[in-house]
């Protein structure tokens, strides 16, 4: 043996010399178990859990469906009766297994029996598959989603209660069947289902008071009739609120577009014709004259180019007055179409300024300058283009 063991070190320490390829890939077969959202590891699916779970959960199906050493006896509506293991029922449900431990302690005899009514046997029979296997047929939940939210919450399954949730808030909840829902909303504690159906509920009152859950509820809780019905007339004066202030929100952005727009023209007619004691160096201006179109407009601009004139802080930021000027001014210059010739002061030398700003200011500037063209209508400005003109506007 001792040669044997120092045959094998030697041929060890030889091996652990030498640079072997990677090991192949597991057989084909192992990799039809991989499921979605597997875990990973060094790059390659971890396989061996999620056969295992494929497998697990087709065993409790046929389990369930083989009904093999039952011993409870689930009786419905119209003589339906499931056979089931007490063990797996009382695991999946504190319900049942106070059920069942009362039954024994009344001396029942094996098989036990347990009464299910007022839900459809199919019904019955997909809840307790899903006590199996955390399963389901969608034909199956499609159809009795509602029995089996009631089943979920009365029997304390809290995970088939938040499939069923989850199912009817992503397609399973229509004008139908929504009545029925939110009522039982309010019974199995689902304050999110609450939520979903009483949106619903008021957003489509018309479609909703044609269904025959509305004409059921109308009849056996009027209260909650009359909840729903107040409910709703506030959704509709909420409407009516937000599309007048909706309103009043667009009258009021066309008052300011189209004020900006006359602010515009005044200041293109000071500087071209003058008004009042202000305007161009070659002009002659009496301070007793006729009023200009343009009234109070004019009057404040006359009072803010005064200000701005004299003013020592009249560096953008530095004075609240100026500010407002030198935005009048880049409004101006972005509306003009000929800054060459146009007697506006610095329109030429805002032109230069604009084509340095970031998008991001850009992009509001021709917002605002779009919606004063549309407010007024000019597509090409005129006034703007003629402000070299000597003519009156």
């Amino acid at each position: 043996m001792g040669k044997m063991e120092e045959f094998i070190t030697k041929q060890a320490c030889q091996d652990a010399n030498k640079v072997f390829p990677a090991p192949p890939p597991l057989p084909g077969p192992a990799t039809n178990c991989r499921r979605k959202g597997s875990l990973m590891k060094n790059g390659s699916a971890i396989r061996a859990n999620n056969c295992a779970a494929t497998a697990t959960r087709a065993l409790w199906d046929r389990l369930f469906d083989g009904g093999y050493k039952t011993d409870v006896i689930i009786k419905t509506d119209n003589g339906g009766i499931i056979c089931a293991h007490s063990n797996i029922l009382g695991m999946a449900s504190p319900v049942l297994r106070g059920m069942l431990k009362q039954a024994k302690g009344f001396g029942h005899r094996r098989p036990i029996s347990i009464h299910i009514h007022g839900v459809p046997q199919y019904a019955v029979r997909a809840f307790i598959r899903f006590l199996y296997s955390s399963s389901y047929e969608k034909e199956e939940m499609k159809e009795f989603v509602l029995p089996l939210l009631v089943m979920s919450h009365t029997y304390v399954v809290p995970q088939l209660k938040r499939v069923c949730e989850q199912q009817l808030e992503h397609g399973l909840l229509t004008i139908e069947n929504v009545v029925d829902a939110f009522q039982l909303s309010l019974l199995c504690d689902a304050p999110r289902l609450t939520l979903i159906t009483h949106r619903m509920i008021v957003t489509t009152c018309k479609a909703v008071h044609e269904t025959e859950g509305w004409k059921a509820m109308k009849k056996s809780n009027p209260a909650l009739e009359k909840e729903l019905l107040e409910s709703m007339m506030d959704e509709e004066h909420g409407r009516d609120f937000m599309m007048q202030k909706e309103k009043n929100r667009k009258a009021n952005e066309q008052r300011i577009y189209l004020q900006l727009c006359q602010a515009m023209e005044a200041l293109v007619h000071i500087f071209r014709d003058g008004c009042r004691t202000i305007g161009p160096h070659d002009k002659d201006l009496k301070e007793h004259q006729t009023p200009c179109d343009y009234g109070d407009c004019c009057k404040g601009l006359e009072l803010l180019v005064r200000h701005f004139a004299s003013c020592k802080l009249r560096v953008p930021g530095g004075c609240i007055h100026c500010k407002r000027m030198w935005q009048l001014l880049e409004l101006h210059s972005r509306l003009c179409t000929d800054s060459n010739s146009c007697r506006v002061p610095l329109c030429r030398n805002l032109k230069e300024k604009i084509r340095k700003q970031s998008k991001k200011d850009e992009i509001k500037w021709k917002i605002l300058v779009k919606r004063i063209l549309r407010t007024r209508r000019i597509g090409g400005a005129p006034i703007f283009v003629s402000s070299n003109s000597n003519s009156s506007p």
